[in-house]
């Protein structure tokens, strides 16, 4: 063998070739507009009419593969399991408008009005997420919901 091949020079040009063949195959794998895309803002609307003008805030907007859907309440007269249903099935509705499902929902805050409501609130939630429920963050908020409703629930999930 010559002076200057060594086991250890021929390990280190192979090591070296073998990283740049990988990076060359993992430039090459991915097309250059998806390699510089980033993900994108998009609000989801349910209904086929856009507000007239800019709205307070929106009630779905997705970010990339995450879904965020604004806090819902139930503004009618009834109890905490009415409400809980109600605001429950409006989240349903707003996952499906976007293309997620309850079975997506990462996280989960609910906003009671008054924290003896939990035990009911939580007879009426269970189950309806899936086998494997989101995380969850449950408050009695100080001062209550707006709009007079004995609960609030927002969501993350992902589509």
């Amino acid at each position: 063998m010559p002076k200057n091949i060594t086991p250890e020079n021929n390990r280190r040009r192979f090591l070296t070739a073998g990283a740049a063949a990988a990076a060359a195959t993992a430039a090459t794998a991915v097309p250059a507009a998806a390699q510089t895309a980033s993900p994108t803002k998009k609000v989801h609307t349910r209904g086929a009419r856009k507000p007239g003008s800019t709205p307070l805030f929106n009630g779905a907007v997705s970010y990339g593969n995450l879904l965020f859907i604004a806090g819902k309440g139930a503004h009618f007269e009834g109890d905490i399991k009415a409400h809980t249903k109600h605001v429950l099935d409006e989240i349903q509705k707003e996952l499906e408008n976007a293309g997620s499902s309850m079975d997506k929902v990462l996280k989960c805050n609910v906003y009671l009005n008054d924290l003896k409501d939990y035990a009911a609130m939580n007879e009426t939630f269970k189950g309806r997420f899936g086998e494997n429920p989101p995380v969850r963050t449950t408050i009695a908020a100080a001062g209550g919901i707006p709009g007079n409703s004995l609960v609030e629930i927002d969501v993350i999930a992902f589509i």
